[in-house]
This record gives C-alpha cells, structure tokens and sequence, in this order.
C-alpha cells in the first residue's frame, strides 16, 4: 500500500469518512490543502500528524465535508418549488415532506422552510416538515445553531431578514423560532444506501454528488427512487447530471434546474 492510500486508511478508520466514495482527484485536494496549511510535504509525514493530533483530524474532516453555500442559492430553483412544486403537492395532500440532503450547515433547509412558512400563509392547514441530513457532526451542530454571517443571507430581501432572522449583538444572524421548528437536522450516510424516510414528496441534494464516482451516483439515485412517492421530486445542482441508466427512473421536469420527478 503506497502512502496515499496509507492515509486514506487512517482517515476511513478514525474519522469514518469512507475516501473510496468520493473522486481521488477531490480527496487529494481537500488533503493537500491541509498539508500545505501546516507546511507538511509528504502524505507519510501528514499521516503520522494526523494520528497524534486530534484538532487537525477535525480541521480535515471539515476540509473533506465542508459545502460552501448561502440561503436561496440559485433563486430560480427555489421559485420553482415555491410557484409549481409544492402547489402541484398540495393539490393532492396537506403533507408536505422534504428531505435536503448533505444540508450542510443548514443554509438550504432553512430556505425551503422559508418557503414553505410563506406559502403556509395562505394555507393554514398544510402540514410541513423538513429532514436535513448530512455526514458530518460537526456542521450539523452547526446548522441547528442557525448562526450565520451577513454574506450568507445575500440572496435575501431585507423584509425576508427581519422576519425570519434576529440581529445579535455580535453582528451575525440567527434564524427564529418560526422557521426552526420546521426542520429536524440528523447525522445520514448518504451511502449507507437507506434514505432517511419513506414517501417524501421532494429530495434536494445538490452540489453533493460532484464529488462522487459514476457508481455512487446511480446508487445514491436509487436510493432517493425508493425514498420519494410516485410522482416526488428530485432536485438536483445545477452543475450535476443524471447518468442514463437511471433515466427510466426518473423524467425530467425543469431540465435547466436539474429537477426531476420520480416515474
């Protein structure tokens, strides 16, 4: 075993990140980032760091989970659920289930609560929960914490600010009550290959399966196929593909946006 695949040992074994799920050319760079962060040169070196130094092991971890975003990124896509998606489910139910998936530090789920407190609006009666998931603790903690800075409320009107953030002391923004409760965060495995529920009516994991080889995609979209109800959306980043042989799964709905409804 040469010393790069020596440290992706280390890596699945104490931090429980399976490396082998993702490209190497991703692996590679979140690790070399951390190298050249602490000025190590060789991955023997790193290793040897890594193993006696637990604050590095969280600062890797965060290298190889991290997902940079803000709230309503790509504002199209979340018109789109807010003027068609949850409208169409509605016509059918009062219960609405999503799932974000690989949420990160909570910006997406947040924003389809967001949506879904807006539309509630009109719609009293509508029953709306939100599952957000991700792999990594750390960031889920996080995400529940719902503290952000200003940049990451960029794509928001200042109406939409005061009505669902209070201003700290301290500059940043913490989301209220109102749009809390409707999101339950919790640690998933993408790959354990179970989803998080059954019959949901929409699954958004975008800007997540970039990072993984053509096989975990596909597996990754049956596993979404056996979470969503017949007729359930799927959305994905806007830079994601779906690969062919799950084109019999899944039609497209908004080609453009990535979303797509489950056959």
């Amino acid at each position: 075993m040469d010393d790069f695949h020596t440290l992706t040992a280390t890596i699945e074994r104490i931090l429980h990140i399976q490396c082998g799920n993702y490209k190497e050319d991703y692996i590679k760079r979140r690790i070399s980032s951390r190298m050249n962060a602490i000025s190590i040169k060789e991955y023997r070196a790193y290793n040897k760091y890594l193993l006696s130094n637990p604050e590095e092991q969280e600062k890797l971890r965060n290298a190889l989970t991290i997902n940079v975003t803000k709230f309503f990124r790509d504002k199209e896509v979340f018109e789109t659920v807010k003027r068609e998606l949850i409208p169409e489910i509605l016509k059918k139910k009062q219960r609405v289930r999503i799932w974000s998936a690989g949420c990160s530090s909570g910006e997406e789920p947040y924003s389809y609560a967001i949506v879904l407190y807006e539309i509630g609006l009109t719609n009293p009666s509508m029953d709306a929960l939100i599952y957000a998931t991700d792999i990594d603790y750390e960031i889920i903690k996080r995400a529940k914490d719902g503290v952000y800075e200003r940049p990451a409320l960029d794509n928001m009107s200042e109406m939409q600010i005061k009505k669902h953030f209070t201003l700290r002391p301290d500059g940043k923004y913490e989301i209220k009550p109102h749009i809390r409760e409707k999101v339950r965060f919790q640690y998933h495995d993408l790959m354990r290959g179970v989803p998080i529920a059954k019959y949901l009516d929409l699954i958004s994991c975008r800007n997540v399966t970039i990072y993984f080889n053509e096989q975990q995609k596909n597996d990754l979209c049956k596993e979404f196929y056996d979470g969503l109800v017949a007729g359930g959306y799927y959305v994905m980043g806007l830079s994601e593909y779906l690969g062919k042989e799950m084109e019999p799964l899944f039609k497209q709905y908004r080609p453009l946006l990535k979303i797509f409804v489950r056959q």
